[in-house]
């Protein structure tokens, strides 16, 4: 589903992400983590063709995303509160995504009623433009958004980042779910070593932009992913 090759981000001489290869498959669950500035961020940026490779590329279902558009029909993400816009309601939001994604308020409606449960009642009929919001409450709905029009892809960055414990339950469920019985490629970044073990098949380890480990996930793994991180 996703292929990387060669792929490198230089910022002046400061390389901060140098990936020989890498190969995400469709409907795995895929895991990123790393200390700060391990480049997790500047993957997923490429990725999503939001800054330009200084060298190689990625295909993600055989269209290469620096290059062409047509990626972006089958793929949504959810990297922090910029993916949202401040001055909408959430149902104001909800449907400009489905707009974009070929959804009608109906398919909306229907996507936000699974979602009751994850919203605790805090964000829907609630009259509060997104910015108003709590960070807690930005994230899921912007987590939610990323899932209209059933994309193939869904990229999600720190998800469990200010999300109670309720809330961080429900989303490792959300997740298990996609990639097992949706068969969407799912690919998660966090600093919350318990939590990505949890929910992805595959881990992968950054340090200063490369990569140093790739883990099937076993109940061995987040031991040894504890020790790595120990130094």
């Amino acid at each position: 589903m996703i292929s990387v090759q060669n792929l490198s981000k230089t910022y002046n001489t400061n390389t901060v992400l140098n990936i020989e290869s890498l190969e995400i498959p469709k409907g795995q669950s895929f895991g990123l983590v790393g200390n700060n500035g391990a480049g997790k961020t500047t993957f997923f940026s490429l990725l999503l063709d939001l800054i330009q490779p200084s060298t190689g590329h990625i295909f993600n279902n055989n269209v290469q995303v620096n290059i062409s558009e047509d990626w972006k029909p089958f793929t949504s993400a959810f990297i922090d509160e910029t993916f949202l816009i401040g001055y909408l309601t959430a149902e104001e939001y909800f449907y400009f995504i489905g707009e974009l994604r070929n959804q009608n308020k109906a398919d909306i409606n229907a996507l936000l009623n699974d979602f009751k449960d994850f919203f605790h009642g805090e964000i829907l009929g609630q009259k509060k433009y997104l910015r108003d919001l709590s960070k807690g409450n930005q994230k899921k709905a912007g987590i939610v958004a990323s899932f209209i029009g059933n994309p193939d892809v869904v990229i999600l960055d720190e998800p469990f980042a200010n999300l109670d414990p309720t809330t961080q339950i429900r989303l490792k469920e959300i997740i298990k779910d996609l990639a097992a019985n949706k068969n969407v490629t799912v690919l998660v970044s966090s600093h919350d070593l318990i939590h990505v073990t949890e929910v992805c098949e595959r881990i992968v380890v950054l340090n200063k932009g490369e990569i140093v480990k790739d883990i099937k996930t076993s109940t061995e793994t987040l031991k040894e992913l504890e020790v790595f991180f120990a130094g």
